[in-house]
């Protein structure tokens, strides 16, 4: 069974930076597309970033194209999302998900999930 676990959420004033990490078991790591995903309080969960199998394919949200980079290291079974630039409006909980077919871009191609980090942008 898949298990994600994310890490390195926590408290930030606005301008400073993050980085996630979610690390992987129970899957090929190699051979999935990885994606983050953000949900923040009353909002549906939202499109973050995607890393595709090799990392050197990699998708982003609109939102934050320009600061915010996904990375992974598949000897380690770890994906990252390195978030500068944060905003007030970036605060949410940040989830890692494993692709499972469709769009990058939805939350419905993805299959398995982790608990989330929370996130807190201070202005």
């Amino acid at each position: 069974q898949v298990q994600l676990v994310e890490s390195g959420g926590g408290l930030v004033q606005a301008g400073g930076s993050l980085r996630l990490s979610c690390v992987v078991s129970g899957r090929t790591f190699m051979n999935y597309v990885m994606g983050w995903f953000r949900q923040a309080p009353g909002k549906e969960r939202e499109f973050v970033a995607a890393s595709g199998r090799s990392g050197v394919n990699t998708y982003y949200a609109d939102s934050v194209k320009g600061r915010f980079t996904i990375s992974r290291d598949n000897a380690k079974n770890t994906v990252y999302l390195q978030m500068s630039s944060l905003k007030p409006e970036d605060t949410a909980v940040y989830f890692c998900s494993v692709h499972s077919s469709g769009s990058y871009y939805r939350d419905s191609s993805y299959g398995s999930w982790g608990q989330g980090t929370q996130v807190t942008v201070s202005s």
